[in-house]
């Protein structure tokens, strides 16, 4: 595992639970709004690690404190010793909730049918047609496409969100997105914020009353659509 931070303390990132947040290193997307650059890019090589005994250390010593264990990125499916480490949370009486872009379904369905996780937050980032633009790389579109159904299906309980940008969406976008998550349990419309660490810094965000449109469109086909951030 290549852990990139770790905030003790998120009474926002796990939805009715308190908890702590885990970023892992590495990404298989660019997306230009990502305000994980630090996370995504990085080299290896001239990286001080941090070490897993010591995260699993704090786990294990807040245990009284804390109910979950959020895990994001970066892309955590890509680290190869994902599914040991998120057995070791599990062993430690810990909630988890996952972040993902939902590139590796196999991977995703392994640990959602295993009962290693409690919560999937899927990052679905545009209609397919601007899937490229959007996550700044040739997407596998088939693999993103299996990991929406898997999750519709409600094997875990989820949540999809979108981070809305002035640059990448718009109302036709949305609504062919919403189209396509049509009928799943929720949706969150996340208000793109800039911040220092952008991976493209002229993304431009939506204001609140483009966001509430767009909750409109979405909510055609997506009744439990939320906007988050404002």
């Amino acid at each position: 595992m290549k852990f990139g931070g770790l905030q003790k303390l998120t009474l926002l990132d796990y939805p009715e639970h308190v908890a702590c947040t885990i970023f892992t290193y590495g990404c298989n997307f660019r997306c230009p709004f990502c305000h994980n650059n630090s996370l995504v890019t990085v080299n290896f090589s001239n990286l001080e690690l941090s070490d897993e005994d010591e995260v699993l250390r704090f786990l294990n010593k807040r245990k009284s404190m804390l109910e979950g264990v959020c895990i994001t990125g970066g892309e955590p499916l890509l680290q190869v010793g994902i599914v040991e480490f998120i057995t070791k949370v599990k062993q430690l009486g810990y909630k988890v909730k996952l972040d993902t872009n939902g590139a590796f379904p196999e991977k995703l369905k392994e640990i959602v049918q295993t009962g290693l996780v409690d919560y999937i937050a899927m990052d679905v980032k545009n209609s397919q047609e601007e899937y490229n633009k959007t996550a700044g790389c040739v997407v596998d579109m088939n693999a993103i496409c299996q990991s929406v159904e898997f999750l519709k299906r409600g094997a875990v309980d989820y949540e999809f969100r979108t981070t809305v940008t002035g640059t990448f969406h718009n109302e036709h976008s949305i609504e062919m997105t919403a189209k396509w998550l049509s009928g799943a349990k929720r949706w969150y419309l996340q208000q793109f914020v800039a911040s220092s660490d952008l991976i493209d810094s002229t993304v431009t965000g939506c204001d609140e009353q483009t966001l509430k449109k767009y909750q409109g469109i979405a909510q055609k086909y997506v009744e439990n659509t939320h906007i988050r951030g404002i």
